[in-house]
Formats: C-alpha cells, sequence, structure tokens
C-alpha cells in the first residue's frame, strides 16, 4: 500500500518506541526529527502521561506525527546501561533536536553528542550538574525547564514541621548520583527547626527498606523525599515503608499523594512537558538552545492525602488544608 494511504501508528517494541512516517509530508513541507528519551519505563503510568503532555505541546505548536515531524521514542527506566544505549541510538538517527526527561536522560545524551540541541524537563540542578552553564545563560547545546529553585527543600521541611510538629528527625530521601543543591538547602535550614538530619540514598529498593527501617527504630522521625527519578520510579514501594512504619512524609510531587503519599509541595510536572514542547518548537524554527534560558515555575501546588494523615493519627491544621490546591478525601 502506498505510504500516502496507510495510516498512522505507533510500534511498541522492547521499552523503546518508534513513530514512523505515517504519510508524506505535505507538498513542500519538511519532515523534522525529534528524539526522545524519558526516564521512566515505559508501562509506567506516570511516564504515559508526561509524554502525552509533551506531545499535546507539540500538537499545540502545530507540529503532528506522520505530516511534518517524525519522533523516535526510548525509555530510560532509571537504568543507566538504557541511557547511554538509547542516547547513542537517539543521536545515531541524526535528530535535529532531542528532548530529554529528567537529569540522567540529559546526561547520557550529552556524553553521546555535544552538538545535537537538547531541551529538557524536570531536570532539578542543572548549573550544579554541570549540564548547563547558567540558568540566564545556558550556553552550548542543551536548555530546559527545572521544576524547582535553589533553596526549594526548605520548604518541604517546613510544611513537614507544620503537619507534624513533634518530628526531631528527618531521613532526606536523594539520589546520591545527581546534584547536592536540595540536599543543601534543607541543611540549611535544618537547625532553625530543631530538626536532625540523616541522608539516605534511593539507589535500589533493598537500599531503601533498609535505610527506612533502622531509621524508624527511634521515635520522632519524619521523611523528606526530594525530587529524582529514583523516587518516582521506587514511589510504591517508598510510600508503603512510610505507612509501615508510621513516618510522616513530604514528597515533591502530587503523583506520590494520588498514590498514597501524606502530602507534596512543587511543580506539576506536566506543565514542564508542555511548556517545554515548546522551546522544542523555537529550536526547530532556528532558535539556539543557548540564547533560550533555562525557566523554573512561576507556580508551586500543595496536595494533601487525608486518608493517610487520619491513619497516621494527624490532624493537619486549617492553614495548611486552607492553603491545599487539592485535597484528596
Amino acid at each position: 500500500m502506498p505510504d500516502v494511504r496507510r495510516r498512522q501508528f505507533i510500534t511498541l517494541l522492547g521499552g523503546a518506541a518508534a513513530w514512523p512516517l505515517a504519510a508524506r509530508a505535505q507538498q513542500g513541507e519538511r519532515v523534522r526529527h525529534i528524539g526522545v528519551l524519558m526516564n521512566f519505563a515505559a508501562d509506567d503510568a506516570e511516564g504515559q502521561v508526561r509524554l502525552a503532555a509533551f506531545l499535546q505541546g507539540l500538537q499545540e505548536t502545530g507540529w503532528a506525527v506522520g505530516r511534518n515531524v517524525q519522533i523516535d521514542l526510548r525509555w530510560g527506566a532509571a537504568n543507566n546501561e538504557l541511557y547511554r544505549k538509547y542516547a547513542a541510538e537517539l543521536m545515531a538517527l541524526a535528530p535535529d533536536v532531542v528532548f530529554a526527561s529528567a537529569t540522567p536522560s540529559v546526561q547520557a545524551l550529552q556524553h553521546a553528542n555535544r552538538t545535537v540541541p537538547i531541551v529538557f524537563a524536570m531536570v532539578g540542578d542543572p548549573v550544579g550538574t554541570g549540564l548547563v552553564a547558567s540558568l540566564a545563560r545556558p550556553g552550548g547545546s542543551t536548555t530546559g525547564f527545572t521544576p524547582m529553585e535553589f533553596g526549594f527543600g526548605a520548604k518541604w521541611v517546613e510544611l513537614l514541621k507544620e503537619i507534624a510538629p513533634r518530628v526531631t528527625r528527618v531521613a532526606v530521601l536523594r539520589d546520591l548520583t545527581i546534584g547536592p543543591a536540595q540536599l543543601s538547602a534543607i541543611q540549611a535550614v535544618a537547625p532553625s527547626f530543631g530538626v536532625e538530619l540523616s541522608a539516605v540514598g534511593v539507589g535500589d529498593v533493598g537500599e531503601i527498606e533498609r535505610s527506612v527501617t533502622a531509621f524508624a527504630r527511634s521515635s520522632n522521625g519524619g521523611l523528606v523525599v526530594t525530587a529524582s527519578t529514583l523516587a518516582g520510579v521506587h514511589r510504591d514501594s517508598i510510600i508503603m515503608l512510610a505507612a509501615r512504619h508510621r513516618l510522616p512524609a513530604v514528597y515533591p510531587f502530587r503523583y506520590f499523594v494520588t498514590v498514597g503519599g501524606l502530602i507534596s509541595y512543587g511543580a506539576n510536572p506536566l506543565d514542564q512537558y508542555r511548556v517545554a514542547a515548546g522551546y522544542v518548537d523555537r529550536i526547530l524554527k532556528g532558535e539556539k538552545p543557548a540564547d533560550l534560558p533555562v525557566q523554573a515555575p512561576t507556580k508551586y501546588e500543595l496536595v494533601i492525602n487525608l486518608k493517610t494523615a487520619k491513619a497516621l493519627g494527624l490532624d493537619i491544621p486549617t492553614s495548611v488544608l486552607a492553603r491545599a490546591d487539592e485535597v484528596i478525601e
């Protein structure tokens, strides 16, 4: 059947997906090539809704798969070997631009190629990890959107003390392989809130379980889960451990709370993916990543799970409830 009659389709193979061209471009219209490297696994619902938000953003700026754009998609699944493999594969396809989801994806893509433009979303500390020279002037071939500003971690400690004032010990769950900005911000304010900190790595489920279980043996503990791909991938285990050990926990994003986490404060990840599509559009139209500043959100959302609060015996203050963007009952 001629290409022009072939229906648009998606192929899913071994955790990697590609949207081949399903129709010839409209006469005279150039087909552009976008690579996409996601940080979640292909079967993770959160990864799928984020991808959908990015594709929606592309559509809103006039890009349609099968008409004027081809997309090659890979899922890194929080696996460093897969990041390296798929980054090399995508760069070998000579894309016009690559969209990268979270820090590990960008690191792998930069290692594979330093000249192809990269637009990222959900990179917590792009300067501290060396991905860009500065937020205002990223330089090089990489730019994008960060979900928080430096010092944001202090907000999580403040919120934890508001909802659980008895907490005097806080385990900070973090990815030890990415920048220290979130932990540094928490360390800076911990004394003023009268809390003692313990850093807990989130490299694998076994490490998380051992560390949290050991931490929970003493009283008056709470958790702050910082933003990272690994925390997102292991979210079910982290939430289960917090419930088992009756630990009040603050999370970075809403999707932790919708599956049973206590409370979250942070940007809406889907907004990051939609606006990142706008940067991809601008680069495809000739702008340079070095000239596009890294942007932080202008709005953060507070989400509370009252069912989880009740299970922990916590009475959420009305002052906190009044600030909530969403309350899950």
